[in-house]
């Protein structure tokens, strides 16, 4: 099925859950940095619930990761 992720195009498999994505994106940057926040469709997806928020086709997804600013 067909996502967006912060603005690009994704492909996830059928069934694919928040917590899916979110671990896939994770491996990808390998940065070791796992404090994430994900928001579905403009709402807010507890950390609590990513194993059972399922994703749909066409579903907008935002992956934030905090930043250290002065």
């Amino acid at each position: 099925m067909q996502v967006t992720v912060n603005g690009d195009a994704a492909e996830l498999a059928d069934g694919a859950t928040v917590a899916d994505l979110v671990a896939d994106l994770l491996a990808e940057r390998a940065s070791g940095h796992d404090r994430v926040a994900v928001a579905r469709n403009g709402d807010v997806v507890p950390r609590s619930s990513w194993a059972q928020t399922p994703l749909a086709p066409g579903d907008a997804v935002e992956v934030l990761a905090p930043t250290a600013g002065g």
